[in-house]
């Protein structure tokens, strides 16, 4: 039971409901870059290697984030500014299982696969947590860039290359980030304007961001037809993912019409549903044609 508390503290640093959804939209890259020849050793060390990393960047922003993470209540019982751990158990922590990460990748996945999950890391964990996020208005739209590549990555590891449909896989999730976000930071304005945190409700207002997430869920709709417009995807997709997108626009527009917060939080909430079932529908439709096909 000691273990288990002892290590507790460094899974919560770690982010690991964020790593979860990553991992997952890594996997759905692996599966739909070669459906019919599945290497599950594979597999399970490029979700390894992906998956540490990425924990070592979800420590290393709680570590920059930590007096930040004091104010608001949403973050206030993470395990630095509850003083479960210190920052060089953190240090250590993140330079250890991001070096075995990029080792995992390097030498037992490919080269191409571990310097773009460095990359990544890098943008979340050092341009976007260090600079952006206190810099800009604009942080979750460039930072999201880093947190959009795992099914590129998942991709990449399996082929060796970047394709157009990994490129697609990156725009969807860099288009739902906004929306993600700023439905969050709609619902948290006030902690975020005590942080000192230029989240764009604090520095813009609640209808402007609220049109911008309106705006950025129409954007992320059609990259989300993209895959049934190149013919990679089937009607299966296709129905899933109109479904999946008119009820997202009908929450959002739904907020702006109302002119009130008071569906942010389900906004938030429904948008990881939304991309967990998205790629649950781009996956199933893939095998579902192979299984015509054959």
């Amino acid at each position: 039971m000691s273990y288990i508390s002892s290590i507790k503290p460094y899974i919560e640093i770690s982010k690991p409901r964020v790593v979860l959804l990553m991992i997952f939209t890594s996997l759905i890259g692996m599966l739909l870059a070669n459906p019919l020849n599945i290497n599950f050793l594979l597999l399970i060390i490029a979700n390894l290697g992906i998956a540490l990393m990425a924990f070592s960047a979800g420590a290393i922003n709680q570590l920059v984030d930590q007096k930040v993470d004091r104010i608001m209540d949403r973050t206030k019982k993470r395990p630095l500014p509850s003083g479960e751990l210190k920052e060089i158990n953190v240090i250590v922590y993140s330079i250890v299982i991001g070096f075995i990460g990029f080792v995992t990748l390097f030498f037992y996945v490919n080269q191409l696969t571990a310097y773009l999950t460095f990359a990544s890391l890098v943008g979340y964990a050092f341009i976007y947590t260090m600079y952006l996020k206190r810099a800009t208005p604009q942080n979750i739209v460039i930072g999201g860039a880093a947190g959009a590549t795992p099914p590129l990555l998942g991709w990449t590891a399996i082929t060796g290359s970047v394709d157009y449909m990994a490129v697609i896989m990156f725009l969807i999730i860099f288009m739902w980030t906004p929306p993600h976000f700023w439905a969050l930071a709609l619902a948290k304005k006030d902690e975020y304007a005590a942080a000192k945190i230029p989240m764009l409700p604090v520095t813009h207002g609640d209808n402007f961001t609220r049109i911008h997430i309106t705006l950025y869920t129409l954007m992320m709709s059609v990259c989300s037809f993209l895959p049934f417009l190149i013919g990679f995807s089937g009607k299966f997709y296709l129905f899933g993912s109109i479904v999946l997108n008119l009820f997202f626009l009908y929450l959002t527009i739904s907020m702006q019409i109302s002119k009130s917060n008071n569906l942010s939080f389900k906004i938030f909430n429904y948008s990881i549903i939304y991309l967990s079932a998205l790629f649950g529908f781009m996956i199933a439709d893939r095998y579902l044609n192979l299984l015509v096909i054959l």
